[in-house]
């Protein structure tokens, strides 16, 4: 039963990739499907898209390692996807760009947009193997006698199979489907938990007493949750997975209101998975903490449910994966070689796109069957990420307030990344704020800058000069 249920849920995906395949249309439907995803495709895609390895079986480790507060780990990202879809959606929308590498090269050139390029698919890489890594550690739940490797193997190539088929419009549909999974799962698992337990109040009993203490306890300290919010939540706010959902949307109302019900909808799952961790440190309370989802999915749920929850967790994971599958390879064709592939015409880009999908996921997936500690390899790509775009990318969306110069911002990024990074490897504590701290340092004097230069400008102007418009999209 376990293999037909897991089996028949990969052959769907597929059949889906194939369906997708023919209504894909040229590169805009593959890059970012003909910008006509709709409220419930952007909504499910975006809940499948966060709803990742870390969000599910991390969160629910959290939960039985630190209690409630556990739930951080995705609320901060809520908030940063709610204030993300207040402000800049719509004005990401507007840009008319398939990445945010190429929102900052409108604004700052191609410098810059190469640079960032670099930078996100570098970590990406990481993060599709670290994904990889998850679902065949899910699959090994259910068929132990398998190898991981194995595993790794199946779940990676359905991954690319069916993302390169259909492109966008593959990954938006399967995503859909993805997330309604996800959250049977969470629902399921948390009320059939509960009841095994004895009830909330008899959990609540048998808990540490500083578990259920919130938002913060011995565990998890107010300064854990600010670095949370700092370097996880702000890769909500601003980040190239989230930007590839907004610009799929039909229009900047769709993709604000997306991100909202997506935040609304993500509080009441943080709290579920991790009340599913506080749940198996009573019931299961020897395992390890990464072990807790799983654990009580095979433990509590009874016949075909085990496997149904079980393709759950592994949508989660597979939904995060396709997505930053897609956007490495549109980040690489677009961005990173657009130059040089100008004028090949549509068709033959379209073959690119589809080649470098498919190279970028053989390669993630290499990294996933060599390399077994890939999550500190994550956490070292989202620091570095953070540090050297955020802020920069913020800076591009509001053109008619920040004026800055393209070498004020490559000097911006390559500082902040650079400065991280150097932390990580050196385990200097706090390195990815000092990187954070270097690039607001630089910008904000580029700003300085910028302005002196402006009112200088503006003198010559009233002298009987004049200075053409900007052509920034957002300035139109």
């Amino acid at each position: 039963m376990d293999t037909i249920v897991i089996g028949g849920y990969l052959i769907a995906m597929i059949i889906i990739g194939i369906y997708a395949s023919k209504k894909r249309g040229g590169v805009e439907g593959f890059f970012v499907a003909n910008r006509s995803g709709g409220l419930l495709l952007i909504t499910g895609s975006l809940v499948a898209t966060i709803l990742g390895g870390s969000s599910t079986i991390g969160m629910a480790g959290l939960g039985f390692s630190k209690g409630l507060p556990g739930a951080w780990w995705l609320l901060v990202g809520c908030v940063g996807l709610a204030i993300g879809g207040g402000i800049l959606a719509r004005r990401v929308r507007k840009t008319g760009a398939y990445t945010l590498p190429e929102i900052l090269g409108q604004r700052y050139g191609e410098g810059v947009r190469k640079t960032a390029s670099i930078i996100i698919l570098s970590s990406w890489l990481g993060i599709i193997a670290g994904q990889m890594i998850a679902a065949g550690k899910i699959l090994s739940v259910l068929f132990p006698g398998a190898t991981l490797i194995c595993l790794i193997s199946i779940a990676g190539g359905v991954m690319i199979f069916y993302t390169l088929l259909g492109g966008q419009y593959s990954v938006l549909k399967t995503d859909v489907i993805q997330a309604m999974l996800i959250l049977f799962g969470v629902i399921l698992t948390v009320i059939t938990g509960t009841e095994l337990s004895g009830g909330f109040a008899m959990v609540v009993q048998r808990l540490p007493g500083d578990f259920t203490r919130f938002p913060a306890n011995y565990e998890m300290s107010w300064s854990y949750i600010i670095n949370l919010a700092i370097f996880v939540g702000t890769a909500y706010l601003v980040g190239p997975d989230i930007f590839s959902r907004f610009l799929s949307a039909r229009d900047g109302r769709v993709a604000r209101s997306a991100a909202w019900i997506t935040a609304g909808i993500l509080v009441f799952i943080a709290f579920g998975i991790t009340w599913i961790g506080m749940t198996a440190r009573v019931l299961y309370p020897g395992i390890s903490a990464e072990q807790a989802f799983p654990h009580m999915v095979m433990n509590v749920l009874p016949g075909i449910l085990s496997p149904l929850v079980i393709a759950a967790l592994l949508a989660a994971v597979m939904s995060s994966a396709d997505t930053c599958l897609l956007t490495a390879g549109v980040i690489m064709t677009s961005d990173i070689l657009g130059k040089w592939l100008q004028g090949k015409g549509d068709q033959r880009l379209l073959i690119y796109s589809r080649f470098f999908v498919m190279i970028i996921g053989l390669v993630s997936l290499g990294i996933a069957l060599y390399e077994q500690g890939i999550i500190k390899s994550l956490l070292l790509g989202y620091t570095v990420f953070t540090s050297g775009l955020v802020l920069p990318t913020l800076f591009a969306l509001f053109p008619k307030y920040l004026t800055l110069s393209s070498k004020w911002v490559m000097g911006a990024v390559v500082i902040g990344g650079v400065t991280a990074l150097c932390g990580k490897l050196l385990h200097i504590h706090n390195g990815g704020f000092y990187g954070m701290g270097l690039c607001a340092l630089v910008l904000l004097s580029g700003v300085v800058k910028g302005r002196n230069l402006t009112v200088t400008v503006q003198r010559i102007s009233s002298m009987g000069g004049g200075t053409p418009p900007s052509s920034h999209p957002l300035n139109r």
